[in-house]
This record gives C-alpha cells, structure tokens and sequence, in this order.
C-alpha cells in the first residue's frame, strides 16, 4: 500500500492550495480518508476525513469552511482545497487510510500514512 501525498507549497495568507493524495496497493473502497498536519514543536492533529464510498465528511473546527475534502474515485485520489490560509495552518500535511466506523479523527483509526507534504504559509 503506498500513499502520495503532493501539493504543498509556500502561499502568502489569504491564498489557496490544492494537496492530493494518490492511493494504490489495495481497494479503497472500505476504507476512510483523513488529512493530518503536525506543525514545528507540536502534535500531530486531525485535519479533515472522508468516506471514500457514502462521502461522509468531517473537518476539525480550525479548517471548517476553509478547507474542502473529497475524492476522485476513477483516479483513486483524495483532495484537500485549502482556502482563506494562515500562518496557523503551516505544518507538514499527512493523508492516511483507515478501516474505521468511526469519525476519523483519531490517528489510531489509520493503518497507513503517506510522507507528508509541507504547507508554509506567509504572513
């Protein structure tokens, strides 16, 4: 199982970014899709998960009506649109896969991770 995450970048506050994460190795179907992001000298938090069949979101409050998940199942490919960014939001980005009924906002649900990729943005 191999998850690639791509897409971050330095964005001055108040602009945008597009990260993806390409899935392969196995069927997602089953599995929910989460985004975490772990900034310098903390935890790593919870950003944002997503059924990948049914669509059934759920975002941490920071990033609600900031931040967008969804999936492109035909490209077996997760997304998260980041708008209106802080300084706040720069960390390194991580999406995972989890077999879970629950939120996916824990990261006990995931089995697996993908490298990161890191958001810097400017004030």
């Amino acid at each position: 199982v191999q998850l690639q995450a791509s897409g971050g970048g330095l964005v001055q506050a108040g602009g945008s970014l597009r990260l993806s994460c390409a899935a392969s190795g196995r069927t997602f179907s089953p599995y929910t899709m989460g985004w975490f992001r772990q900034a310098p000298g903390k935890e790593r938090e919870f950003v944002a998960s997503i059924r990948w069949s049914g669509g059934r979101s759920n975002y941490a409050e920071s990033v609600k009506n900031r931040f967008t998940i969804s999936t492109n199942n035909a490209e077996n490919t997760v997304y998260l649109q980041l708008n209106n960014l802080s300084p706040e939001d720069t960390a390194v980005y991580y999406c995972a896969a989890g077999r879970t009924y629950g939120l996916g906002d824990l990261s006990r649900e995931y089995d697996y991770w993908g490298q990161g990729t890191q958001v810097t943005v400017s004030s």
